[in-house]
């Protein structure tokens, strides 16, 4: 094995093991709880996790998330030496990932999937090392990815982490370029997107799923995000 993309997902249930090559997790749809090195916690879109080979690993997700695992013999120095089990991509590597996906679901063939891993390999090079997101917020992740359904109130969010709302704003942005308004929007668009695919529930079911009562609302914002409607 030198190199190898798939799409994975994983159970509720915490499985614990390790293997003798070196493999990035970069989340699709949904969140994965993983613990890892000196790192314990959740991992959503635009991060990645680094686990290095030999290095035991437990982990847990919802059936319906999704996650590109990546396999490599070789990693580049930047990411060999990070000293942070997460990173926060950026954006060029998180589009990459998502093109990844459609040419995964399609059986993309070895010689393009060849010219994908140099170019995956390269983008991967080219992040900075060290950009992590601020300990205050990871209880403000938690929050946000397990009540994507309910209303997520600026203030409380704030409480978690200790900050006044003003604070919170700028320490939210700084850390994850974008508002927090933004991750939110992100992430139940995502949740929905995986539940749309991978599973039979209805429209307005996934919408209730990801916070919206009004399914045509809800329609709205998915086609303004993903360019499609949800049933496209």
């Amino acid at each position: 094995m030198s190199q190898y993309f798939s799409i994975r997902s994983y159970t509720k249930n915490f499985r614990s093991h390790y293997h003798e090559y070196h493999q990035l997790v970069l989340p699709l749809h949904g969140v994965i709880d993983i613990r890892v090195g000196k790192f314990s916690g959740l991992v959503g879109v635009g991060d990645c996790v680094i686990i290095r080979n030999g290095e035991r690993h437990e982990f847990s997700a919802h059936e319906a998330a999704r996650f590109i695992v990546v396999d490599m013999m070789r990693l580049p120095d930047n990411i060999m030496y990070e000293c942070n089990e997460k990173i926060v991509v950026d954006s060029a590597l998180l589009s990459f990932t998502q093109f990844l996906e459609q040419q995964l679901n399609s059986q993309i063939n070895q010689a393009v999937e060849q010219s994908a891993f140099a170019l995956f390999y390269q983008l991967l090079s080219q992040q900075k090392n060290g950009k992590r997101v601020d300990k205050r917020l990871e209880p403000v992740l938690a929050r946000i990815h397990d009540n994507l359904a309910q209303v997520l109130v600026i203030q409380e969010l704030a409480q978690l982490a200790c900050l006044s709302a003003t604070q919170f704003k700028v320490v939210f942005k700084q850390s994850l370029d974008m508002t927090v308004q933004q991750y939110i929007r992100q992430c139940r668009m995502h949740k929905a997107k995986a539940l749309i695919t991978h599973t039979d529930m209805p429209i307005a079911i996934v919408a209730q799923q990801v916070g919206y009562q009004d399914s045509s609302a809800f329609s709205r914002q998915f086609k303004s995000f993903f360019g499609h409607s949800p049933t496209q």
